[in-house]
């Protein structure tokens, strides 16, 4: 175990009437890493730096030719980290608290964020403490959610307790949705704000509509196509969408599947949809055009703390039909820019998935009232709230 003391090292100082921060931010996922964590924290960072604050990132090295971006108002600080099971393309963070308590005492930041919650971030933590210096996080992932899906719902208890204990050791977590402080506020976690994630209204946009990537399809007019994505995994409640398809294909509807993504049961969803395209992992650009080119987003994900999809098929004039949770359950009004389901059973799912691909121009209709719901939830707006909680916490400090 690491010991707590340290060597004194000259702490460069500030003027006191400095208008920008420096903020430390620690998170073991990063692009080119393809998640909901790493895309959305990159974009809200991006948006940061932009506002002319200094960003020291701090992550785990992702491979051998991985090396720091050093430029001016942004650095980065790579440390040890180790494959993660089940997602072996991502990497946990180890423990590295002398580290950075040798790099936050030398150049010390206004504040430290932390966007994860693995044993890189829980040594930051510590270092901060020691320090004094003031620490907010996030809520991004309902790990405790997960067990269940990979036969371990008898952890989900610890997790929490885990997570409660982390969270509340710091000035304040944000977290994506109201439903979310309302849950996490019950479990006994403390200092919770609200702070939704933003979407890119620029790349995702109806412009991106493509009539030949649908003729690529091989689709008519009048056929609808569905889309899902994300990782084809089982904690995306992928079997629903599977069922939702073959109920559709046997009713007769004129419809088309398309799975954008790729994860541990894309091998047995294509056997079950064969029909179906599977595109794989896709660009940000690549998604734009996939997203306003369908007709219909699936998304029957109830281990989401967020969802980004959601409000990335909404800014790009695609409904969605959803369960009434997570960004959903915030931002979808029901029989108007899409379909939200109050049950989590399957059965209603697929009745209301029935419903509305009865008539296709109620899907068309629905596409003229998708994107206003989403456009006040740019990034840089996302990135205006988060300042002001920085510098609250570095008040309050």
């Amino acid at each position: 175990m690491e010991s707590s003391t340290h060597t004194p090292i000259t702490v460069e100082t500030f003027e006191p009437e400095q208008r920008f921060l420096r903020i430390a931010v620690v998170t073991e996922t990063w692009p080119p890493e393809v998640n909901g964590v790493a895309v959305t924290l990159s974009k809200l960072i991006h948006h940061l730096g932009q506002r002319h604050h200094t960003i020291q990132l701090i992550r785990p090295r992702q491979d051998e030719h991985d090396e720091g971006v050093e430029q001016s108002g942004w650095s980065e600080l790579l440390l040890r980290g180790l494959p993660i099971p089940r997602y072996p393309q991502l990497k946990l963070g180890l423990p590295s608290k002398k580290a950075l308590i040798k790099a936050w005492s030398t150049k010390r930041p206004d504040l430290v964020h932390i966007a994860t919650e693995g044993p890189l971030s829980w040594s930051a933590l510590q270092a901060a403490q020691i320090l004094r210096l003031p620490v907010t996080s996030d809520f991004r992932t309902n790990f405790h959610s997960y067990c269940q899906h990979y036969g371990v719902g008898w952890l989900s208890k610890p997790i929490v307790a885990y997570l409660r204990k982390f969270h509340n050791r710091t000035a304040c977590t944000m977290v994506p949705t109201q439903a979310m402080k309302f849950q996490l506020e019950a479990m006994g976690f403390k200092n919770l704000k609200v702070v939704a994630r933003g979407v890119d209204t620029q790349q995702f946009n109806p412009n991106n509509r493509s009539e030949a990537m649908r003729q690529s399809w091989g689709v008519t007019p009048e056929t609808i196509v569905l889309l899902s994505v994300g990782r084809i995994a089982a904690e995306k409640n992928l079997d629903l969408i599977v069922q939702t398809y073959q109920a559709l294909i046997e009713a007769g509807r004129p419809v088309k599947m398309i799975f954008a993504g790729d994860g541990p049961m894309r091998a047995i969803t294509q056997v079950k949809c064969p029909d179906a395209l599977f595109v794989g992992m896709c660009t940000h650009e690549q998604l734009a055009i996939l997203y306003a080119s369908a007709d219909l987003l699936l998304f029957p994900s109830l281990t989401e703390t967020f969802g980004n999809v959601t409000l990335e098929a909404l800014a790009s004039a695609t409904p969605v039909l959803a369960f009434d949770c997570a960004a959903a359950g915030e931002f979808i009004k029901d029989k108007r820019n899409g379909w939200l389901v109050n049950s989590d059973e399957p059965q209603t799912y697929i009745k209301r998935a029935l419903e509305i691909t009865k008539e296709k121009s109620t899907l068309v209709d629905a596409r003229a009232f998708t994107r206003d719901s989403v456009e006040h939830l740019g990034w840089d707006e996302i990135a205006c709230q988060v300042e002001t909680v920085f510098h609250r916490a570095i008040e309050l400090a």
